[in-house]
């Protein structure tokens, strides 16, 4: 029993009209200008006639993605994704349907159980995965899908390449879902969860069974919650209450599915209202003193606080702006650092309109070449035209109305100075840049529909270091960054660590069973380090630690400060059991303050932007900024390479490096409709993890990127200009067939050169170290799992198949063999051997020549004099395989009387003749002849209807004695 057993409820047929088929275009065509009810806490913006949406998109990332594609595995098909949102969207836009697309971005500790157990979820999904693929060597089924790595960070790009709202929430998911939507006066809710069945939104379509169809429709379906509350005679309220009960449960139901909900429904009937739940805990639980009561209050108000009447009525009063103002001087002051009031802090100083121009024009550069899939074409045909939908001439901190006022004047509250590092999660969201995030805060961050997660026990791995510090956290950096986090224009994790300094790493495709690769979390545990100390401004605290040291104001022996930070990742020690503590180290330069690297103008400034990104991705050398080498669209390609390269332990083959290199420079890199067609031979899982090493990388990279003030445009970040996982996979099964690099190339010689000079960057410097290259593999084994070139089982050499027929020149060569050979009328008919033994550990074997008939007995005194021939080359030891005794063969056909009389009339040829040192002699003349005393060159023929005849190689001739 749980909470989307009432979901279920929804969509089966127990509820009648439950979930109706509905066309969103359709619906948009009918949506006229309505007047919204006025009400001082609602920022309601004029509707006009378009149909608003807010997208949940935890809950359709596949439909997003594009729907299924048999590679998904492969590492993330980017292009192709980018051409279906673009489509969709543009569809979108002439249905006069306007969306808004809202990721999770909260670090939620009330669901941490729910986290870990979607976590594990995932891990068993990947084991199947992982386990098809090195059994059959095929793409994975559609039911194993799981959201490909770095796909929320690649969907926020897109969706902001094309001009479409994209929101992260911060505290609360659902909470600040519902309320957006109520707030802005959106239409409707798509999404699949039963918490907004219990919030009973305007209306609520669903996220899962929306596609877009060849007629130019966009349906799915309406979930009736007006016929939910008709069927279970239930109230709004009423509704909360079952679906805490689903949550904490009831003594009183033992039921689960449809059964339940109906047997909760009618158990709900008979109780108090939620008004007075004083009442309604006693009834349902007996006494207060329950453990089960506490959870039950809170399950019930945070449910009610998602409904209209609750949303009104849990709206905060707004924070005056001279108090934060003064805050934040006090808090700079308490800190002891000092305040920097000449820096811009709207927005990024690396985001100038001039920059982005530059980038927009790089960007279409890099994809001159797309091409859209013909059956994207069909579904739109002015899609093709829209590829690029940006036409944005300012930059992203600067245009503010796309985001339905979020960066309006009113952005920062009281909460957001009391804000540092150290506080937890629910006071993360004061920082928040909208009403949304504050009434959630205030009203239900302590009301959550699941239950506490356990207190973790802390990590046994404590640093050596007694010094650790709790930094403070200047208060237009936390604006900013809780500013960009809402507006999805930056990696969640680092509001994370700047509000709870805890980060939660969730599962990716990786063999646990196998250690082909470190734990891919481990490979850039580094790189999140240096990025911590850069978001911490550990250098500063250790600059000030040593003046102080020098000036007597600290003993000799106290330790540099340290800074820890909490990471969530799955080890089988670790289960997510508890947080590991992770020590953030410095960047081996003085870098400068998080706010003069986020908000300094001058040029100095922008190169220890470039410099900390730089070095964090242990990619400061000289050739990476060289464009000739590295092109900007390649840049973080090859800053990934480089930090997977510089690593320890090899990770990478050579062939591999030059994988990612060619499938980059690739023209069909952008080329779907090519993508579309190609067809994948063989899936490895070498090659899936690789990809997924990669894209993880992709992630990291952005996440510095984000974190040193964005140095690198945003355009020029995006996964679809230098990586396809299907295309990745095309050309590492060409690599290990082709012979030089001008081949994996298609021989085109300007290709090779870049590859060159890209790779030349990337190794710039390091002391390389390839992975050992695997080991050959059979021809006859289906997966090529097996190794070839080593001895058999039996430990002998293997010998290799025969050919059915020589060429003619090497029929008379002579071989060292021993064997025997028939022929008829000077024609070799037929020839043959007997059991071949080892001479200096080599099989001596016979080969094949010309027809290939059934061979005769030979003594085995004798040796052939050329190919021997026929099929006793091939038998193995011992008895012949046939019957040699042809009078006692009973399956033998009788030959019929007046046959044989015209066989004895039929005229005679040369007949059958013998090889000897006098020459060919017909075999009639030795068999008439005395018995020849013959030299160990000779050849003897027996007739084999010799009734004493034993088969071939049957031993020496038993000799008979009389007495």
């Amino acid at each position: 029993m749980g909470i989307q057993d009432l979901q279920a409820f929804l969509e089966s047929s127990t509820l009648e009209g439950g979930a109706v088929s509905v066309d969103l275009l359709k619906i948009a065509r009918n949506v006229t200008q309505r007047q919204q009810p006025q009400h001082a806490a609602r920022k309601i913006r004029p509707i006009g006639n378009k149909l608003k949406l807010i997208v949940d998109a935890e809950n359709c990332l596949d439909r997003l993605y594009g729907g299924y594609f048999s590679d998904w595995a492969c590492g993330g098909q980017w292009n192709r994704m980018l051409q279906f949102l673009t489509l969709l969207m543009h569809s979108i836009e002439r249905g006069n349907i306007e969306l808004a697309v809202v990721l999770n971005g909260t670090i939620e500790k009330s669901r941490m159980s729910e986290w870990i157990q979607e976590q594990a979820n995932i891990r068993q999904k990947v084991g199947m995965v992982l386990k098809h693929i090195n059994t059959k060597a095929t793409p994975p089924p559609k039911i194993w899908w799981t959201p490909p790595t770095c796909l929320r960070t690649a969907l926020r790009m897109v969706l902001r390449h094309l001009d479409i709202t994209v929101m992260c929430t911060m505290d609360d998911h659902h909470q600040e879902v519902i309320a957006y939507c109520r707030e802005y006066g959106f239409h409707g809710l798509l999404a699949d969860d039963a918490e907004y069945a219990a919030f009973d939104p305007p209306r609520y379509f669903s996220s899962e069974h929306i596609k877009l169809t060849y007629k130019g429709s966009l349906e799915t379906k309406e979930y009736m919650l007006s016929e939910l509350t008709k069927t279970l005679l239930l109230s709004q309220e009423q509704v909360c209450v079952v679906a805490s009960l689903l949550v904490v449960g009831s003594k009183d139901v033992k039921l689960a599915g449809d059964a339940a909900v109906k047997a909760i429904a009618e158990y709900v009937r008979t109780l108090p209202p939620p008004s007075n739940m004083d009442a309604l805990v006693g009834q349902i639980f007996g006494n207060s003193n329950d453990k089960r009561a506490n959870l039950f209050r809170q399950s019930v108000q945070y449910y009610l606080n998602g409904t209209a009447n609750g949303f009104l009525k849990y709206c905060p009063p707004q924070a005056p702006k001279k108090e934060v103002k003064k805050s934040s001087i006090a808090q700079n002051e308490a800190s002891g650092k000092p305040e920097e009031n000449d820096f811009d802090t709207s927005g990024f100083a690396s985001e100038t309109t001039e920059q982005e121009q530059e980038s927009l024009q790089n960007y279409k550069l890099a994809t001159a070449n797309v091409i859209i899939a013909p059956d994207f074409a069909s579904l739109n045909d002015d899609s093709s035209a829209k590829t690029s939908p940006h036409n944005d001439e300012s930059p992203p901190s600067s245009d503010t109305s796309r985001f339905n006022g979020h960066s309006n004047s009113s952005c920062v509250s009281n909460n957001s100075v009391t804000i540092s590092s150290n506080l937890p999660s629910s006071s993360g969201s004061g920082a928040s840049g909208t009403r949304v995030n504050l009434q959630i805060s205030s009203s239900s961050s302590n009301a959550s529909s699941v239950p506490q997660s356990p207190k973790h026990t802390q990590s046994v791995s404590h640093p050596t270091s007694a010094n650790v510090i709790t930094p403070t956290v200047s208060v237009d950096v936390l604006r900013t960054a809780s500013l960009r986090h809402q507006k999805g224009l930056m990696a969640p994790w680092i509001l994370h660590v700047l509000s709870t300094k805890e980060v939660r790493l969730p599962c990716v495709m990786e063999d646990e069973n196998n250690r082909e690769f470190p734990p891919i979390h481990e490979i850039y545990q580094l790189l999140r380090q240096r990025v911590y100390a850069v978001v911490f401004n550990l250098h500063h605290h250790r600059y000030v630690h040593s003046k102080k040291k020098e000036a007597g104001e600290l003993p000799e022996n106290t330790q540099p400060p340290d800074i820890i930070v909490k990471e969530w990742v799955y080890s089988r020690s670790n289960p997510y059991q508890h947080a590991e503590e992770v020590r953030a180290e410095p960047l081996p330069w003085a870098v400068p303050t998080l706010q003069r690297l986020w908000f300094g103008p001058s040029l100095d400034d922008k190169r220890c932007r470039m410099r900390a990104l730089l070095s964090c991705l242990n990619s400061d050398s000289p050739l990476i900024l060289n464009t000739a080498y590295v092109p900007q669209h390649m840049f973080v390609l090859a800053c990934v390479l480089r930090y997977i390269m510089s690593l320890d332990r090899p990770i990478m083959r050579r062939n591999e490096l030059d994988v990612f290199l060619c499938q980059a420079y690739n023209p069909d890199l952008m080329n779907v409709q090519y993508l579309q067609e190609l067809t994948l031979n063989v899936v490895t899982s070498r090659g899936v993890q690789l990809a997924a090493i990669f894209m993880q990388g992709v992630e990291m990279a952005l996440l510095a990127n984000d974190a040193c003030g964005a140095p690198l445009p945003w355009l020029m970040c995006c996964p679809w200009l230098y990586f396809d996982g299907k295309l990745f996979h095309h050309t590492l099964a060409r690599s290990a067939q082709v012979k030089s690099l001008l081949d994996l190339c298609e021989n085109h010689i300007e290709r090779v050169v870049k590859v060159e000079r890209l790779r030349k960057a990337i190794l710039e410097g390091l002391d390389v170290k390839f992975a050992k290259p695997p080991l050959p593999h059979f021809a006859d084994s289906p997966l090529g799992l097996m190794r070839q070139g080593l001895p058999p089982a039996n430990c002998l050499p293997p010998m290799p198949l025969p050919s059915t027929r020589g060429a003619a020149a090497l029929r008379q060569r002579p071989i060292p063999a021993r064997g025997g050979q028939l022929q008829v009328a000077g024609v070799v008919v037929g020839s043959w051997g007997p059991n071949y033994g080892y001479q200096n550990n080599i099989r001596q074997q016979p080969q094949l020549v010309g027809y290939q008939g059934r061979g005769r007995g030979l003594n085995n005194q004798f040796i052939p004099q050329q190919f021997p021939r026929g099929r006793a080359a091939q038998r193995k030891p011992g008895p012949p395989t046939f019957n040699v005794n042809r009078k006692n063969n009973p399956a033998k056909k009788k030959v019929s009387a007046n046959k044989q009389k015209q066989a004895a009339n039929a005229p005679k040829g040369r007949g059958m003749t013998v090889k000897t040192e006098s020459g060919d002699v017909l075999a009639s003349e030795v068999l008439k002849e005395e018995p020849l005393t013959l030299s160990i060159n000779d050849t003897i023929y027996e007739d084999v209807k010799n009734s004493e005849h034993h088969g071939q190689g049957d031993g020496p001739p038993v000799e008979t004695t009389t007495h």
